[in-house]
């Protein structure tokens, strides 16, 4: 293998995965980190750590020159940028391959074309995918009149957003026009970019994704995943494969999602993202990610494939070393993303020290995380500390299982979201399967009603 030596341009869990990949490969790693992070489980994992700057992350993990400086300057043949910060930044891509460091994700055009979420419906259409009907405005009187067209419920959604920034319901004209201020507004602090689009809200629709990897030659599906339960548009529960979907639907999307990696001639990991319409038992496209995924091991665990194994692989150059028949699925996988807040207020962040953790372990049982007792958790970046995933060969055993696990899970000092997760294991609706993405405001709804009572 060319590349020999990996700088880590992320933290938490993410840096620790891929660090721990690199090492059964072989493979040097530099941990680019922050003040706050030096001390951390990945920066004692990896073989280097190397201070990139203040705690805050826009002066250092979102640090591009001096990311890239400190690649060059500890020789790395390649950076690994995780899930979020930079990972579909292209001009972050751009910048590692101008100074001779690969970037072990798409290049930097396919990040351009899809990180758009114009040119990624665009591109979608090319590839003969189906897309929720709406489009782009920019004015009043263009809102109003695609509004008219497509009809309400309608969804606001910044043009280079994510994770609900720059996203607002509308559900009559008369509240249209403030929203799409108050949209485009959000859109350009959180983003640069006050663009936003408007889509039809389906009303009850189901998130569920599909998992390309691609060598730039071909591209090939490793499943799908459903990811319905959220709040405010954030993933909390994965599963993989998505539950109750028709055969022939599923097939559909499938092809569909490979249909536009190999339109885009896509290279390394991609989630191509679709909304399920309920009611017409039919798809729509909604977004490209492009990068490896916070829910990636529910994937793994029914492939039993190593995402970043072939992330790096792809980046070395290789091609796809498997075809789509030898792709085999087993089981059910269920992933519960273990988040420090407080569910009782408003699901606000809960920094602090850890003063107790302990995890289930066991068949089918897979942790990750980078938290141990006596860590601090800062109230810098994201809350999430943990991943408990569970694999079973039916789903009922898998959310039994997952359900076990989380009793037995231990997080003290900080105030979690796992008694949340244990209640949504035991909802009858999420046991059947088949929730749609309104599920979590109705179980925290019945959830309040049974606490009055």
């Amino acid at each position: 293998m060319t590349i020999k030596k990996i700088l880590v341009a992320n933290r938490g869990e993410i840096a620790l995965r891929v660090i721990r990949t690199c090492r059964r490969l072989g493979i040097e790693t530099v941990l680019a980190s922050s003040e706050a992070d030096m001390e951390s489980l990945p920066a004692k994992q990896a073989d280097r750590a190397l201070c990139i700057g203040p705690a805050r992350s826009t002066d250092s993990y979102l640090k591009m020159e001096t990311l890239v400086e400190a690649a060059v300057g500890v020789k790395a043949d390649a950076v690994h940028p995780g899930y979020g910060f930079l990972s579909e930044r292209s001009a972050f891509a751009r910048n590692c391959e101008e100074h001779g460091v690969i970037f072990i994700g798409p290049t930097a055009e396919q990040i351009e074309s899809v990180g758009d979420k114009l040119k990624a419906r665009h591109h979608a259409e090319l590839a003969n995918v189906p897309v929720v009907p709406g489009g782009p405005v920019e004015t009043a009187e263009e809102a109003v009149a695609l509004a008219d067209r497509i009809g309400f419920p309608i969804l606001i959604k910044a043009v280079g957003g994510g994770g609900g920034r720059g996203m607002k319901r509308v559900d009559s004209m008369h509240d249209l026009l403030s929203l799409m201020h108050l949209a485009q507004g959000e859109a350009s602090a959180a983003f640069g970019d006050a663009r936003v689009y408007l889509e039809r809200f389906v009303t009850r629709g189901r998130h569920v994704e599909v998992q390309l990897l691609g060598d730039g030659t071909d591209a090939i599906h490793l499943g799908d995943r459903d990811c319905s339960i959220q709040r405010r548009f954030q993933k909390l529960v994965e599963e993989a494969p998505a539950p109750n979907i028709p055969a022939p639907v599923r097939k559909r999307m499938h092809d569909a999602a490979v249909r536009f990696g190999r339109h885009l001639k896509y290279r390394s990991l991609g989630t191509v993202e679709f909304l399920y319409d309920v009611d017409r038992d039919d798809f729509f496209f909604l977004e490209m990610n492009a990068r490896i995924q916070v829910e990636h091991p529910v994937t793994e665990m029914i492939t039993g494939l190593d995402l970043v194994e072939q992330q790096i692989r792809v980046a070395n150059g290789e091609r796809l070393g498997f075809s789509q028949k030898d792709i085999k699925f087993s089981g059910s996988a269920i992933e519960c993303r273990l988040n420090a807040e407080d569910i009782e207020h408003d699901f606000r962040p809960c920094p602090g020290t850890l003063t107790q953790v302990e995890f289930p372990s066991g068949e089918g049982i897979r942790v990750d995380t980078h938290i141990a007792a006596g860590q601090k958790i800062p109230p810098f970046y994201d809350s999430m500390m943990a991943k408990l995933i569970v694999h079973k060969a039916k789903r009922a055993s898998a959310v039994a299982a997952m359900g076990k696990a989380l009793e037995l899970t231990r997080i003290e000092g900080v105030k979690t979201n796992r008694d949340l997760h244990i209640g949504i294991m035991a909802d009858p609706q999420f046991m059947e399967g088949g929730v749609d993405t309104g599920f979590l405001p109705g179980h925290l709804e019945r959830k309040s009603q049974i606490g009055k009572n």
